[in-house]
């Protein structure tokens, strides 16, 4: 009996790799499937989570976003095991709560700043996933370059070259990116990454509604400006939508903007033009 089973034993991984090689020559899959997923890991897509964390946090109730659940869950558990969030927290909601523990967490690994923001970035969920979870649906939002005279990340730059060639017009920017402390009207939007301002002068009031539309079509939350509104000059102001850079202030403009509103502090109705709300990556996967 003890010689049948140590034959049995010998026999099973060459059985293994058997089924693996007849369905990878043609064969079933299914056995090639169990074999080749045993022990692999799962993954969080860091486009839903990052989505989430924007979005969840501006929400009145406890909704959470399409097809973010099961990666905000990894997530939750990772930074729970960790000790920096309650167990209470872990229900794939990626609110106020959950940006909190995810900062503390980017700050334990050295990280300042906008670096810190509560937003995962790919080299913090990376490293939180390590022997967890895998990442995929990247989103990195590059580095920082000058453009027209202020700073903006590739990202960012990759984008308004898009909406440049959907409007057929060059775009002036009056205020760029990583500002912090500049415009005090800005409330803090241009301390981080993804926000620009963009000059008016000489556009029509169709001419700036057609730049807003095409801002938000690649993927930016843009509106038009005007001085009833604040202290400020007619303005176009885009954030764009999952810069992992935002400040916390821009990525309450990007949940709201989701939410319907104008990304002011008043927290109106949005009163842009009508688009599908994308994301830079969702647009380019058109």
């Amino acid at each position: 009996m003890k010689l049948v089973s140590y034959a049995a034993a010998i026999a099973a991984p060459a059985l293994a790799a058997a089924v693996l090689f007849t369905s990878l020559s043609g064969g079933s899959e299914a056995p090639a499937v169990r074999v080749a997923d045993a022990g692999a890991l799962p993954s969080v897509n860091m486009e839903a989570t990052v989505k989430a964390a924007q979005i969840d946090p501006r929400r009145a109730d406890t909704t959470l976003t399409p097809g973010a659940k099961a990666s905000v869950l990894l997530v939750e558990r990772a930074l729970r095991d960790r000790k920096l969030l309650d167990a209470k927290w872990v229900d794939g909601y990626f609110g106020t709560t959950t940006v909190t523990a995810y900062a503390k967490y980017q700050k334990s690994l050295g990280y300042t700043g906008v670096d810190a923001n509560g937003l995962p970035g790919k080299s913090s969920l990376t490293k939180l996933g390590a022997g967890r979870f895998t990442v995929t649906h990247a989103i990195v939002p590059g580095a920082r370059v000058s453009s027209g005279g202020v700073v903006i990340n590739t990202r960012t730059r990759s984008m308004l070259a898009e909406a440049k060639r959907l409007l057929g017009r060059n775009l002036v920017l009056e205020q760029g990116s990583y500002n912090p402390g500049g415009d005090t009207t800005s409330a803090g939007t241009h301390d981080g990454g993804g926000v620009v301002d963009i000059s008016v002068k000489g556009m029509n009031a169709a001419t700036r509604t057609s730049v807003a539309r095409a801002l938000r079509r690649v993927g930016f939350a843009a509106w038009v400006r005007s001085p009833s509104q604040g202290d400020w000059p007619w303005h176009i102001h885009a954030t764009a939508i999952s810069d992992t850079d935002l400040s916390v202030q821009a990525q309450h403009q990007i949940g709201d903007y989701y939410l319907g509103r104008n990304g002011l502090a008043n927290r109106g109705p949005d009163d842009g033009p009508k688009v599908t709300v994308r994301t830079w990556d969702e647009y380019q996967r058109q």
